[in-house]
């Protein structure tokens, strides 16, 4: 119950900021890709994601695949992908 709660706070809180950002604060994709710390935080976030996918398509936590963790990672961000797809991964264990 604690892995959905988390997932829920990084989907709803942390992806939530971010769409809000998105639909009300942004100045549009050219002032982005000026922004060096956004780009950097993205690369990052991407090569975290990169990374346990491929942990996860090597050692599997469960019956999921680890597409479903890029799937995860990209509609709700890292905060809610790895609680979520560890959680879905252990209900179809048993």
């Amino acid at each position: 119950m604690i892995l959905l709660l988390i997932a829920l706070f990084g989907l709803l809180i942390t992806n939530g900021i971010f769409l809000y950002w998105l639909l009300y604060e942004c100045d549009g994709i050219a002032s982005n890709t000026q922004n060096k710390l956004a780009i950097a935080f993205i690369l990052d976030a991407f090569l975290a994601m990169g990374l346990l996918a491929f942990y996860f398509a090597r050692n599997p936590i469960g019956k999921g695949k680890w597409y479903w963790f890029i799937v995860l990672s990209i509609l709700g961000g890292l905060g809610f992908s790895i609680p979520f797809y560890w959680w879905l991964n252990k209900q179809n264990a048993g």
